[in-house]
């Protein structure tokens, strides 16, 4: 009897005992588990540098100006970080480090904390959220599309949306002339996931070729290797302009899509996020801020002003 009160009054202990082991287990585990990495202002401020990413040829976003030194519109955002970085953690200097990205790795560069800002021209989506979180919107963007001058007056009138005028049968020719070209765009951006959703909603197999760069879709036009190339609108607006035989060019004047531009920044670094996000909404609303955007896109119209009025947060 007594060895069997013994044997009950052991196992009580036991279940006693045990669920507060686990829970003191379970507790350092989720405490380990949860303990957040360094932040981008905690990197900063033990290191001295700021790691800026950007593209080499997506101008007038971000590209290498005179003498090989970043240029252009997000660049000068990204400068404006810089400042605002060395006046929060009162650094007497700041290192800027300007770290080439492309197309394939630009998010993943920031995933990994190798740059801790990218500086280009990137489209907020929810895919590309999985990876990076965004900043407040820096342009109203959207894809465009360039042809040759010369090129077929059905192709021009379907690419302005102005298809409508071979009624009654204008859809039936719109998808005939369609299925008859190559079109180019620049591997893994928006231009190129807007082509392929086009098409498969319009039942179109219309030929869609790979280019190396914005630059090399500009020269596929105009070598006649792709009747079209479809990119970000304000890139192409730029690169036809720069190019020597921009007289053989024409940017269609139409947008097809209306995407909100953003910087990538480090996922989850709420910190760092604010600080950025507190810089731009006070350079949209600064008196240089106009002349900012006029030197990279030419003078502000209502639409770009409204934008820019309503990605001002308020303090």
């Amino acid at each position: 009897m007594r060895q069997r009160n013994w044997m009950a009054l052991s196992v009580i202990a036991a279940l006693t005992v045990a669920p507060a082991a686990f829970g003191q287990a379970a507790k350092k585990k989720t405490t380990s588990a949860s303990t957040p990495s360094a932040g981008a202002l905690d990197r900063i401020q033990k290191t001295g540098t700021l790691k800026l990413g950007y593209r080499a040829d997506a101008r007038p976003f971000s590209f290498n100006g005179e003498q090989g030194a970043p240029a252009g519109y997000s660049v000068e955002l990204c400068q404006a970080i810089a400042e605002a970085v060395k006046s929060e953690l009162k650094l007497p200097a700041l290192k800027v480090e300007w770290v080439p990205v492309t197309v394939e790795n630009r998010l993943t560069a920031v995933q990994q904390h190798q740059v801790d800002v990218q500086c280009g021209a990137v489209t907020t989506t929810l895919e590309r959220r999985k990876q990076v979180d965004f900043s407040t919107p820096i342009f109203p963007g959207g894809v465009g599309v360039v042809v040759r001058s010369d090129a077929p007056k059905q192709l021009r009138n379907i690419l302005s949306g102005k298809a409508n005028d071979y009624a009654p049968t204008w859809r039936a020719v719109a998808l005939n002339v369609l299925r008859e070209q190559v079109f180019a765009t620049v591997p893994g951006t928006t231009a190129e996931q807007f082509m392929k959703r086009r098409g498969d909603d319009l039942h179109v197999q219309s030929q869609i070729t790979p280019v190396a760069s914005y630059d090399a879709g500009i020269q596929a036009v105009l070598d006649g290797q792709a009747s079209a190339f479809f990119a970000e609108r304000a890139i192409l607006l730029d690169a036809a302009k720069r190019n020597p035989a921009t007289r053989s060019l024409i940017v269609i004047d139409r947008q097809f899509t209306y995407e909100p531009l953003a910087l990538p920044v480090p996922r989850g670094d709420d910190d760092f996020r604010l600080l950025v996000d507190r810089t731009l909404s006070r350079l949209y609303a600064s008196p240089g801020f106009a002349d900012l955007y006029q030197r990279w896109f030419g003078k502000p119209d209502e639409s770009a002003t409204t934008f820019f009025r309503w990605n001002a947060l308020p303090e």
